[in-house]
């Protein structure tokens, strides 16, 4: 299943690039997160786009309400019975998102060289000569001489969609800015940012607070995407409010890095967050656009050592209006997986894209290409010189496993796991082979009444890079003997064969734990 396993260090025959790819159960190792809106909400499209390959749905919470939304996530619950596909929630909160009031909707054309006031005055009515703006500290916070930049999904690289201004005068709250680029402003949510300027807005808003107590709740998501973090205390407060609503005190946070202020704090951000977004968006424009691929590749290296998913941002915005991405577009999705990212997110591609399921497809087709050529074993040495000795027990037995599936070609690697974080652990080490985690659940209470844990660890696997998850039986404790073991990993070696990835003879490495001593165990499967 694996022979086909690349170097591009190695000389590679130039006509077998051409060669189709073999079909594979599993799209590609690499996860695609798709964000859900007006062209990807019916039952019909979710379900094409859990075939193609979306493994999570995001739900952006910076336009449309919590009915809406709602609606859109029944469709899919609705899309996930019908295909009998797994697919993890993540709510994308709104943060200290500066935006553009344009209440009627109406389109805003702007003139280069012409003048247009920023007001805070939200009463007013957008105009080419006025913007009404969400934040009244504007004047405050800016100067003559800086740059803001205003547009739908920020700025693309398109000049006609977005506006460039420059800050000319201060006059009491208002800011009187000069266009820079002539644009017609379409939709009734423009985003506007600063660069390099700190904004005096909180990065849980109560707004946020209150979708997520409420429509966070209800559904039980599993990750929430804290847009503009700036600090590690961002996380903290985020995840003490999340400890105070039940079950979500398990949903994982996602930092989302949008400015140089998130940069600056990276390493302490890492530590606390349990995973890393690259709002390559916003990121694009506080960075010099010579500098965006240097952080992109650092912050990836450090997700990848810390064990933690990196969820890379705008990598087919073309593919908004065309059915096929750029070729710098696809060159960079490929650079992504190289640089060993977990995720690839799309927004407005899949929100409101002529092409949400051909673009989750290309965007699937092309990681599963860059994961031939990937360099594993230059990773695998990296990562274990990086972790140093003495090794954790759980990480010594996590590389080992991955070594040692690497060694004989297993064509699997299951792992038996209860809070997921063995199978995660494996997963850091980027077995060049599937990893299919079971996860066991357990029974717990609240004094009130019984309930499993099992299915939270089970979707948050759905952004890790490599990782399947399986949610086994509940009447087999995660701490068994070896009967109810055996009769697990029965189920689990049936699901891979019924799923193509494990066949007759193939060798097959089973990480599980045997009363307090952890195995890694090599089957080689019969007939």
């Amino acid at each position: 299943m694996h022979s086909s396993h690349l170097l591009l260090e190695e000389p590679i025959r130039m006509a077998s690039i051409l060669e189709p790819s073999k079909p594979n159960f599993f799209p590609a190792m690499t996860k695609i997160v798709g964000t859900l809106g007006p062209k990807s909400r019916s039952v019909d499209v979710i379900s094409s786009c859990l075939k193609a390959g979306m493994s999570v749905a995001r739900f952006d919470f910076s336009w449309g309400d919590m009915d809406y939304h709602q609606e859109t996530l029944e469709n899919l619950k609705l899309a996930i019975k019908r295909t009998k596909k797994l697919c993890a929630v993540m709510l994308d909160t709104v943060g200290a998102e500066l935006q553009v009031v344009n209440k009627r909707g109406n389109a805003i054309s702007l003139e280069a060289d012409a003048s247009v006031v920023l007001t805070p005055d939200q009463e007013q009515e957008a105009s080419s000569n006025l913007l009404p703006i969400n934040f009244d500290g504007l004047a405050k916070a800016v100067k003559p001489g800086d740059t803001i930049f205003v547009g739908q999904y920020l700025f693309t690289g398109s000049e006609t969609t977005s506006v460039w201004l420059e800050v000319a005068e201060l006059k009491g709250d208002d800011v009187i800015c000069v266009i820079k680029n002539t644009a017609t402003l379409a939709g009734s949510l423009f985003t506007l940012h600063i660069s390099q300027v700190h904004i005096d807005l909180p990065t849980l808003s109560d707004a946020d607070k209150d979708v997520i107590s409420k429509w966070g709740v209800r559904n039980k998501i599993d990750f929430l995407s804290l847009s503009y973090t700036r600090h590690a205390e961002d996380v903290r407060h985020a995840r003490e409010f999340l400890s105070k609503l039940g079950d979500l005190h398990q949903t994982q946070i996602f930092a989302k890095i949008e400015n140089v202020e998130g940069l600056t704090h990276f390493d302490e951000i890492l530590q606390v967050a349990d995973g890393i977004i690259l709002s390559r968006g916003n990121l694009g424009i506080d960075l010099p656009p010579e500098k965006v691929f240097l952080f992109q590749k650092a912050a990836v290296y450090k997700c990848n050592m810390a064990g933690k998913p990196a969820v890379i941002t705008r990598v087919v915005d073309s593919m908004t209006d065309n059915l096929r991405p750029t070729r710098a577009e696809a060159t960079d999705v490929a650079n992504a997986v190289l640089d060993g990212s977990d995720a690839i997110l799309l927004g407005a591609e899949t929100l409101r894209g002529l092409y949400p399921v051909e673009t989750i497809s290309i965007v699937g087709k092309i990681c599963a290409e860059a994961e031939k050529v990937y360099n594993q074993d230059l990773y695998f040495k990296r990562t274990v010189k990086y972790v140093g000795e003495p090794m954790s027990h759980l990480e010594s037995i996590a590389s080992s496993a991955v070594r040692a599936a690497i060694k004989v070609k297993a064509s699997v690697i299951i792992c038996f796991t209860s809070s997921g974080r063995a199978a995660r652990l494996i997963a850091k080490y980027r077995p060049t082979m599937p990893v299919l985690s079971v996860v066991i659940p357990r029974l717990k209470t609240d004094q009130l009444r019984w309930s499993f844990t099992g299915a939270f660890e089970a979707r948050q696997s759905l952004i890790v890079r490599g990782l399947f998850p399986m949610l086994a039986d509940p009447r087999h404790p995660a701490e068994s003997t070896n009967a109810t073991n055996e009769s697990v990993l029965k189920v689990a070696l049936e699901h891979g064969k019924s799923s193509g990835v494990i066949r007759s003879h193939d060798r097959v490495v089973v990480c599980q734990k045997v009363g307090d001593a952890s195995v890694v165990k090599i089957l080689e499967l019969e007939d």
